[in-house]
């Protein structure tokens, strides 16, 4: 029987691999263009050096051929499958158009003109003597392009000058050329570098008032002559650059105009419309905003010198104080003063109340899957500030076919409300340099949460505190108030059975009174997509009860705990850290690894942390071959869970280590094989969870699964698959922990009760 499917699938193999190979839709006497190769020849040059010269050389050839998996090309077997649509919609032009790929011709291949891309570029590295030659080779009815390249001896720079007159403006830029200029004396000549060297020279006049400079009043003179193979470069001011490039401006008028239509050539206004609020003029016949708006989001005064600086963060804070479309900004000479710069800002609002419905897909920790449903109401300026009053309900269900909790179902619903307003709002006044609009916000939220057959929780929510980004890399908050207050209702018999059964449980329905301040710090450089290296790091702070803690003397050791409107307050300091690391193999591919940590110490009026604050690990994001919250803490196994919901198996220590290889298979598919390990540990010996508690050897009480996956990238979301199976469980006796063996049965088949199959919806991390 497995014979009959390895024949049929390898027919499958077959049937694909010839129609993705053949070539009999070309039409008679054209040849399917299958790639062009470059060879770079010389002996002066090493070997590395000539294989990463050809390799940027190759990516310069045009047109590129038809992709290729694995040596087939699918989309343009797809293309000639589908065949000419009769109209342009339906299947037949989906699949031709959108999926397939059109034939790449050699009658589309310029010989000539590649191989003088070719030979320009090696020539603006320095390569002046180089020789190209093209030549084509011809199989069937396919053909490919070859190039061989032959650049010599590359030239090197030896000298860089500045040809200065007396102008302010030439001794700036001849201090620039002498301390950090991007040209080296001693490296390898490049116009790539000349060009970089002069948009530094431009990007630093501009943060000294020189406004109409630009990178083109600069002219590099290159001498070959003076040498052996190297270069004499002589940089200068244009003798044609005009006057006022080589004049530092100020500020004179600062002109706003916050409510202005697109499209009009000029704007009309009246006397009575204008607004003279300190340096600014504000011209706005609605009195949309209170003045100090502009005074917060504005760098310039008048009098300042101008730069680029200040007007690239004056008009980041217009565009992230969220109430504006558009945001245009013009400097005029002044008809005034000489060498002065009127502003002005032309503003297009947003409308100012609006509601906005959400659907949401999504998973977590626990191995639920559900949906979600938003309603937001949003008033971007309230008291005319440019404040953001939202306010939201939600409601939703988890589900979760398979595994324990299978059957209990969750249900929830709530609401939400918060205002931020775009500035810091506290006793002392504080300043920010960003680009970034600091925000204060205060959020009072509801939720009632009812678990299927087991109880309900409502949770009450409120904060005050503080957003703010250094830059688009830096970000924090910090809540200097925030309370969360948990009651249980509809407590369920048969948990109560549970709870008799297993007293652990009891905690989850607990009163839980939990206020303080947290912070978090965020660092992440993902989005730039040229790194090769890319890192993100969230730290988080969490202190409850503190203060309150220390005025009331609580000690939960020695007496019963201090209550709040009869409900014990929790206290606690609680640290956590995730740290991801993203490696770039390819163009398609990469290496994602993640490293999570955390420690949370209860004392005064508590004796553990809240169950909500405690840390679990297993689950779709976490380590997947084991269901939520069933590892730890440290090798202990709850002998009273029956199987029919989770237990409470948390901690006060987590450690838990993610490396992922992701790669594109074809159109929105991706490939993923992992390696997952952590657990959580007590901080301090608990009786009723022997083996729980941290100590030297926690390094054999780590749990590892290891699994495949694949991902589904919609653009708009992400469908996630793994399957995953354990290798290392910390619960079993010490010496049989690992139990690869126990992945097969005896004849070598799978066993299916040891695979753990996820779905979720986009990346664990």
């Amino acid at each position: 029987m497995r014979g009959s499917y390895l024949v049929y699938g390898l027919g499958i193999l077959l049937f694909f691999a010839v129609g993705c190979g053949n070539t009999k839709y070309l039409a008679e006497g054209e040849l399917l263009y299958t790639g062009g190769s470059v060879k770079v020849e010389d002996s002066i040059l090493r070997k590395k050096e000539r294989k990463a010269l050809a390799s940027e050389l190759k990516g310069l050839l045009r047109p590129k051929p038809n992709k290729q998996i694995l040596g087939l090309r699918p989309k343009l077997w797809i293309y000639n499958l589908a065949g000419e649509p009769k109209k342009e919609k339906g299947i037949r032009y989906w699949l031709r158009n959108k999926v397939g790929e059109a034939p790449v011709l050699f009658s589309q291949v310029d010989l000539d003109y590649n191989a003088s891309l070719l030979r320009n570029y090696t020539e603006n590295r320095g390569y002046f003597k180089v020789r190209v030659s093209a030549d084509s080779t011809t199989r069937g009815k396919k053909a490919s392009a070859e190039y061989v390249v032959k650049p010599y001896q590359q030239y090197m720079i030896k000298e860089v000058n500045f040809i200065s007159d007396s102008t302010k403006l030439s001794k700036q830029i001849r201090r620039m050329v002498e301390r950090r200029s991007k040209l080296k004396v001693g490296k390898p000549y490049d116009l790539d570098v000349i060009k970089a060297e002069r948009e530094r020279i431009d990007m630093r006049m501009k943060e000294r008032g020189y406004y109409y400079f630009n990178p083109d009043y600069l002219l590099a003179q290159v001498d070959s002559t003076k040498g052996d193979h190297e270069v004499i470069i002589n940089l200068k001011i244009k003798d044609e650059t005009p006057s006022k490039a080589k004049q530092a401006y100020t500020i004179n008028d600062i002109v706003v105009y916050p409510n202005f239509t697109l499209g009009k050539d000029s704007v009309q206004y009246k006397k009575a419309d204008i607004l003279q609020y300190g340096d600014i003029t504000i011209i706005d016949s609605t009195d949309t905003f209170t003045p100090n708006v502009f005074d917060r989001t504005l760098y310039f005064k008048k009098g300042d010198l101008y730069n680029r600086t200040d007007h690239n963060l004056t008009l980041n804070r217009f565009v992230n104080l969220g109430t504006f479309n558009f945001v245009k900004n013009e400097f005029k000479e002044s008809d005034e003063f000489p060498n002065r710069l009127d502003a002005y800002y032309y503003l297009t609002l947003l409308p100012k109340k609006f509601i906005r419905a959400e659907v949401k897909g999504k998973t977590n920790s626990a191995s639920y899957t559900g949906t979600e449903i938003n309603l937001n109401w949003n008033n971007r300026n309230l008291f005319g500030g440019a404040e953001l009053l939202t306010i939201s309900v939600f409601g939703g269900a988890d589900f979760q076919l398979a595994g324990t909790n299978k059957g209990y179902d969750i249900f929830k619903f709530g609401g939400e409300a918060s205002l931020i307003w775009p500035r810091f709002i506290a006793p002392f006044k504080i300043e920010s340099a960003s680009g970034y609009v600091p925000k204060t916000k205060v959020a009072l939220g509801y939720e009632f949460q009812q678990r299927t057959k087991l109880y309900g929780l409502n949770s009450f929510k409120a904060s005050y505190g503080y957003l703010w980004k250094e830059n688009i890399r830096k970000e924090h908050e910090l809540k200097v108030f925030d309370v969360n207050y948990v009651s249980p209702n509809n407590v369920s018999d048969l948990y109560l059975e549970k709870v008799a059964l297993d007293p652990s449980l009891e905690k989850i329905i607990e009163k839980q009174l939990i206020f303080g301040p947290t912070y978090s710090y965020t660092y992440t450089n993902t989005m730039q997509k040229y790194k090769k290296h890319t890192i993100y790091f969230k730290g988080e702070l969490d202190l409850a009860g503190n203060i309150t803690g220390l005025v009331t003397g609580a000690n939960a050791k020695k007496e019963d705990p201090v209550k709040i409107l009869g409900v014990p307050f929790s206290q606690y300091a609680k640290v956590t850290t995730d740290f991801r690391h993203y490696f770039k193999l390819g163009r398609n591919s990469e290496l994602a690894s993640r490293i999570i940590g955390g420690l949370g110490y209860s004392y005064g009026n508590s004796i553990a942390l809240p169950t909500i604050k405690q840390f679990v690990v297993g689950g779709t994001n976490s380590i997947r071959a084991f269901r939520a919250r069933s590892i730890g803490p440290g090798s202990y196994i709850n002998e009273n869970a029956d199987g029919t919901f989770l237990p409470d198996q948390s901690g006060d220590i987590k450690l838990e280590m993610n490396i992922e290889y992701r790669a594109k298979l074809f159109s929105i598919v991706r490939g993923a094989l992992f390696v997952d390990a952590g657990n959580v540990w007590l901080l301090n010996k608990d009786p009723e969870k022997l083996g729980g508690e941290f100590t030297k050897n926690f390094l054999k009480e780590t749990a590892v699964g290891i699994g495949a996956g694949l991902r589904f990238d919609l653009s708009f979301l992400v469908l996630r698959t793994d399957l995953a199976f354990p290798i290392r469980v910390p619960y079993l006796p010490e010496g049989q922990r690992w139990v690869v063996d126990d992945i097969r049965f005896g004849d070598g088949s799978w066993r299916k009760d040891n695979l753990v199959f996820n779905i979720a919806i986009g990346y664990p991390f």
